[in-house]
């Protein structure tokens, strides 16, 4: 992937720099809003260590209303849209661009659709992987009953995966056709469609290894599956994949073409600042689309290691399971000492009023990179709900995926995780639960007012279905007891 063409960051100093740009992105979020907070992000001169609190600070500052919230998601988006930018992959020589260009330029390659149709049967209702069996029905409900009870989830998550169990037929998405941008992510919903019968368009990188994949699926599941292919290659693994990243103009063209109405979805991932890169290309395809297509939804994921207010339900369980946890009783007080107060520290600072909480999961070790693409999908989820459009964003839960094990800190901690209330999901368990939300998204009616439904803050739309693994609820903030799980992971596994 060329870091020096196609959606680039800015050079600054003769070099592409990530830590500027991000610095001013938060600066610019919260200046409308919270102009001291703007300051201390934009004069912040250890920004790889400290940006956890300028993050923090953007949440806090969302809550003071409504309008603050959509006011900074818009702010934060211009910032974006206007300090990244375009080097065309034609002239790699050439001068940075504005973001706009991207979309100007003509397809490189043209692209055409290919198609397979599914041999399969339409799986006949949700089912899900769970520890070696396939839970289906009222097993669903009973584990996602556990999971709320012992604070894995929220209990919205029961009540809208339960409407996509009485509604079987919503699994095929009728009427809709749903664009993966990154179909080959662990988290994609691709398999999950395709098994239910839904009619996909896939997109991601040219690879032969990776369409191999993914065109036995399509042969073998029951849906229907479109995507992009360029070259005269007999194999169409081998002329498969498009790069949304450097062709921009391709991609929306293709996409654009496909019928009925589309749901979007944002699942691609890369590692540092391709992740960002990746994320900014997929908002700009998006915006493209919508334009044109008006019923043009959106889905994406969110992380569990980010900032959020959660609501008080969740504080009151977390201060419970504080007061009752054997590790502060017995060393607490000890370990937070000799820390100096970062380890086995209370995960809500204030627990007496009846208004959400701040839940800080940010683990530093993911880098700002990450934090800055996810917040980008958030404040898309913001300004466009404020729309009216049709948006399926939740928390999903941890879960074991490669780029996350290939992070031996993480692998460790996730292994010694369950220690202190947390529970790391499988990656189809994740998907399967993820799929399914964003079919509930996608059909199901809410009333205004009610979880879940129109006319609420941002924050409850991201704490609803909320499927954290008991970041929430758990007794100590997670970034205080990841070393401790990590050591306990490694002599577990030892």
């Amino acid at each position: 992937m060329s870091t020096s063409t196609g959606v680039v960051f800015p050079i600054q100093d003769g070099q592409r720099r990530t830590t500027g740009t991000a610095r001013g992105v938060l600066a610019d979020a919260l200046r409308p809003v919270d102009p001291i907070g703007a300051g201390s992000a934009a004069a912040e001169t250890q920004w790889r260590a400290r940006y956890p609190k300028h993050f923090r600070r953007v949440v806090e500052a969302s809550l003071l209303s409504d309008d603050a919230a959509l006011t900074i998601a818009r702010a934060g988006l211009d910032s974006v849209r206007q300090r990244l930018r375009w080097r065309s992959p034609a002239d790699p020589g050439g001068e940075d661009e504005p973001l706009s260009a991207g979309l100007d330029e003509a397809p490189r390659p043209a692209l055409e659709t290919e198609y397979v149709r599914g041999s399969g049967e339409p799986e006949p209702g949700l089912s899900l992987p769970y520890r070696g069996e396939r839970l289906t029905g009222d097993a669903i409900r009973r584990r996602l009953e556990a999971w709320a009870v012992s604070g894995i989830i929220e209990p919205s998550v029961g009540d809208a995966i339960g409407r996509v169990i009485d509604h079987p037929e919503w699994l095929r998405l009728p009427g809709r056709t749903a664009v993966l941008i990154g179909a080959a992510a662990e988290m994609s919903p691709l398999r999950c469609l395709l098994r239910w019968g839904a009619d996909v368009a896939a997109v991601d990188l040219a690879g032969q290894a990776r369409w191999e994949a993914i065109l036995a699926d399509a042969h073998r599941f029951a849906g229907s599956l479109r995507f992009p292919a360029s070259g005269d290659a007999p194999d169409l693994a081998r002329r498969a994949g498009a790069d949304v990243l450097h062709n921009l103009r391709g991609v929306a063209d293709w996409a654009g073409s496909l019928d009925g109405s589309l749901v979007l979805g944002g699942y691609a991932y890369s590692d540092g600042a391709d992740h960002v890169r990746l994320v900014v290309a997929t908002h700009l395809l998006d915006q493209e689309l919508y334009q044109a297509r008006s019923d043009t939804a959106w889905a994406a994921l969110g992380t569990p290691s980010d900032v959020y207010a959660v609501p008080p339900e969740a504080v009151a369980a977390s201060v419970s399971a504080y007061e009752a946890s054997r590790a502060r009783r017995l060393v607490g007080a000890p370990v937070r000492m000799l820390s100096g107060g970062r380890m086995l520290s209370r995960s809500y600072e204030r627990t007496d009023v009846p208004a959400p909480g701040v839940n800080d999961g940010i683990v530093p070790q993911q880098g700002p990179n990450y934090l800055l693409a996810k917040r980008i999908q958030r404040w898309q989820a913001t300004a466009d709900r404020a729309r009216g459009r049709t948006v399926s964003f939740h928390v999903a839960p941890p879960t074991r995926t490669r780029s996350v094990l290939r992070n031996r800190l993480f692998a460790a901690a996730y292994a010694g995780a369950g220690r202190f209330g947390v529970e790391v999901f499988e990656p189809a368990t994740s998907a399967t639960l993820m799929a399914a939300l964003l079919v509930h998204d996608l059909y199901a009616e809410i009333p205004a007012g009610t979880p879940g439904g129109p006319g609420r803050h941002p924050w409850q739309d991201e704490a609803f279905a909320a499927l954290h693994g008991g970041l929430w609820r758990m007794p100590f903030e997670p970034r205080s007891v990841l070393g401790i799980a990590a050591v306990s992971g490694l002599t577990t596994r030892g």
